[in-house]
């Protein structure tokens, strides 16, 4: 009667592992599919992946250019004013049209800014490298004064008469735009005071009182994320900044098209052939490896796009690196697997123990590539800062498919009984 039970429940395993296996493999089918090909509904627009991945500028062509910052007062550039004039600078870049701009501080007091899929990057230098001109109008367009007469500006929250907090810009004049704006606000009560930058108007408050202690309020602000963002223009205007491109790099469309191509077949030849060695040398556990492996890219893929991380050739190097990483967490466990299967453990056995033994390993050499990768990361700038990004984003991913998905996959089937023979393991 026990023995009979204990066939009956072994059969319901292996039925529930068969259909378990079964529906992994068929997501895996599915969700390549929407990834990399499109579906009907493309849920969250991840269909077709290769079109929503944002791409660097090595990859697209446009200008890639470095400014150094200097001041016209003879002083230091401070981070304040780096910060506000990169606000500045993007503000000029999506005044034109152009998608995703890269703009980062490089060192003390240079910026590096890289446009790509841009057409006329002679306009977008001449946009880059001007001077922010600020300037408050009063109703018959005539000039109060200009950003030189602002001593500093921020986003705040600030309590009405009602008692409701409302994000706000505050305003602090110098000495002279003191006197300019207090004769100002006496002359136009009840009217517009326009507040424009580089011939955009970014501000229209309306003049209640005569301000003539130095200070100005402009309401109307959605957020306080706006209001600093407002402030932070005004600062950018008022800055007596100037900005002198000391490294300019143009990359045409077809060299960044050629790139992109020669890359992806670069990563089509290596995976397929990580794919095929894992096949060959451990055959069936070689099989759940690949599965693993794949589910790694599309998770990767995911992430990055999820992340809006930009995808370099740099980037793409630190993508085959750590697929190469997580074939070797793969690697590790199934020789620790055999190590088990030779003392004569059963394989399940086998399995829980290869994998333990293989954890402590895994961590520890994927932990000093990750403090690695943070360094680049904090350290370097621009293609270097893409390379660190996908190197600690995939190595995060590859111990998670190496150490969880592929010991699931490799239990499931082991659990199935249609494989009981060693030798399919490469044991």
């Amino acid at each position: 009667m026990n023995e009979g039970g204990e066939r009956v429940d072994k059969q319901k395993v292996n039925k529930k592992s068969i259909a378990q296996l079964i529906g992994i493999i068929l997501l895996i089918i599915v969700a390549a599919y929407v990834l990399f090909v499109g579906f009907t509904v493309n849920v969250y627009d991840i269909g077709k992946i290769q079109n929503t991945i944002k791409y660097g500028l090595d990859l697209t062509g446009g200008v890639n250019v470095v400014l150094e910052a200097t001041s016209t007062d003879g002083g230091a550039v401070t981070s304040d004013e780096i910060s506000s004039t990169i606000s500045t600078i993007s503000q000029r870049i999506n005044s034109i049209g152009v998608s995703e701009p890269t703009i980062t501080k490089q060192g003390d007091n240079r910026i590096r800014v890289s446009i790509p899929s841009i057409s006329n990057q002679e306009e977008a230098l001449s946009l880059i490298g001007k001077t922010a001109q600020l300037e408050f109008l009063g109703p018959d367009d005539s000039v109060i004064l200009t950003g030189q007469d602002i001593e500093d500006s921020k986003g705040v929250m600030q309590t009405d008469s009602s008692g409701v907090q409302k994000p706000v810009v505050t305003l602090k004049f110098n000495e002279e735009g003191t006197k300019l704006f207090a004769d100002a606000t006496q002359k136009y009560i009840g009217q517009v005071i326009k507040i424009k930058l580089d011939d955009q108007v970014i501000s229209s408050p309306t003049v209640n009182v005569a301000i003539t202690n130095g200070e100005a309020v402009i309401e109307g602000q959605a957020s306080l994320d706006e209001a600093g963002s407002l402030a932070e223009l005004i600062r950018g205007g008022a800055l007596p900044v100037t900005l002198e491109p000391v490294e300019v790099q143009t990359i045409g469309p077809t060299l960044g098209q050629d790139s992109l191509n020669d890359t992806f077949h670069a990563c089509i030849i290596g995976i397929s052939a990580v794919l095929i060695f894992m096949l060959l040398a451990y055959r069936g556990f070689g099989v759940l490896a690949d599965l693993a492996l794949i589910i790694y890219i599309m998770i990767l893929l995911i992430l990055m796009t999820a992340l809006n991380v930009t995808l370099t050739l740099p980037g793409i190097a630190g993508l085959i690196l750590t697929v190469g990483m997580a074939v070797d967490a793969n690697v590790l466990i199934f020789e620790r697997i055999k190590e088990e299967s030779r003392l004569g453990k059963s394989l399940l056995t086998a399995i829980d123990n290869g994998f333990k033994r293989a954890l402590g390993t895994i961590i520890d050499s994927n932990a000093t590539t990750l403090i690695a990768g943070f360094v680049l990361f904090f350290l370097g700038s621009g293609s270097v800062q893409g390379f660190a990004v996908t190197l600690i984003l995939g190595i995060l991913v590859s111990m998670f498919t190496a150490v969880v998905i592929t010991k699931q996959l490799v239990k499931i089937l082991v659990k199935t009984g249609l494989f009981n023979n060693n030798a399919f393991y490469g044991l």
